[in-house]
């Protein structure tokens, strides 16, 4: 007969206990959101990730995103120029704080997916190992082997399967006229080399499979999407008739917590100007609702669940 020892005889008597629990005494997940606004991104970006963990100090709060040693990816958005991309002073601001909380600047790499793409949002592409690189995939590469997960198959860009042990997910608080909204959860198809694949059936459910590709999963620490210039209509595209200046930035552990927030957000400007629902359009985004299903468990959408944090 197995021998058990006490620590894991109780283990087992506790798991199971807790296994043959009823669904509805299970204790639910939480998750956080926080919305800074204001003037001064060095500031505004400080209040936010302060905010967040619930520090006493900015700096207290950027050493819990990194250690030291590690090689931390900055994953902007840039696919639409200077117009609604991330914005380059806030990059340059997050960089500044991940140095004074200890990762030199040759830790750290901005990325996306192509050099072009990054030069046109007004990022300077730099291969100089002694200070902050910024570099697309097409100079990074990509893996030789499919990722698979569920309906998705692609090549994983080497940023974050090589380059990079942590990743802050940098996207813009915009809409997308295909899939409805590309928040945090869209803004990794910047990691897969064919993301033109994934956009039918209103990206459902394959912006929620990319998500559960282990080193998107595993590696992205922290989101911090840049509603600075936000858009409601005619994403993913630069369509200044449709911005706004939200003048604000949304966090969150949870990208789908941060796109459900999110796509609140797009949808109140969107009433507020007169116009249909995405539901009412057919591009409601339901790989949101996908990513927090039972098979994904990427966060939770349900707002009864997410703290929204105003600051």
């Amino acid at each position: 007969m197995e021998r058990v020892c006490p620590g894991r005889r109780e283990f087992l008597k506790t798991g199971l206990a807790a296994a043959l629990l009823p669904q509805e005494l299970t204790l639910p997940i939480r998750s956080k959101v926080v919305i800074a606004r204001g003037a001064g991104l060095l500031k505004l970006v400080d209040r936010a990730v302060q905010s967040f963990y619930g520090t006493d100090s900015a700096l207290e709060a950027w050493n819990k995103i990194a250690r030291p040693g590690e090689t931390v990816g900055l994953k902007v958005n840039c696919l639409a120029g200077k117009g609604i991309s991330t914005t380059v002073a806030l990059v340059e601001a997050i960089a500044e704080r991940l140095q004074q909380a200890g990762i030199p600047a040759k830790n750290i790499l901005i990325w996306d997916r192509l050099n072009e793409d990054l030069e046109s949002a007004g990022f300077r592409v730099s291969e100089n190992r002694n200070r902050v690189r910024c570099l697309g995939n097409d100079a990074l590469g990509y893996e030789e082997e499919l990722a698979m997960h569920g309906s998705a198959g692609s090549l994983l860009a080497k940023a974050i399967t090589k380059h990079c042990d942590a990743v802050i997910n940098l996207p813009v608080l915009k809409d997308h006229g295909i899939v409805g909204v590309t928040l945090a959860l869209k803004n990794m198809f910047g990691a897969i080399h064919n993301p033109n694949k994934y956009h039918v059936n209103v990206g459902d459910p394959y912006v929620a499979d990319v998500n559960m590709m282990p080193p998107i999963r595993q590696k992205v620490r922290l989101t911090i999407c840049d509603g600075i210039t936000a858009e409601y209509e005619g994403g993913p595209s630069y369509m200044p008739q449709w911005t706004w200046p939200f003048n604000g930035l949304l966090v969150a552990r949870d990208p789908v917590a941060l796109d459900t927030v999110g796509w609140q957000i797009i949808e109140a400007k969107r009433a507020e100007k007169g116009m249909k629902p995405l539901k009412a359009e057919g591009r409601e985004p339901k790989y949101i609702a996908t990513a927090a299903d039972g098979q994904h468990r990427l966060g939770t959408n349900d707002v009864r669940l997410i703290d929204r944090v105003e600051v």
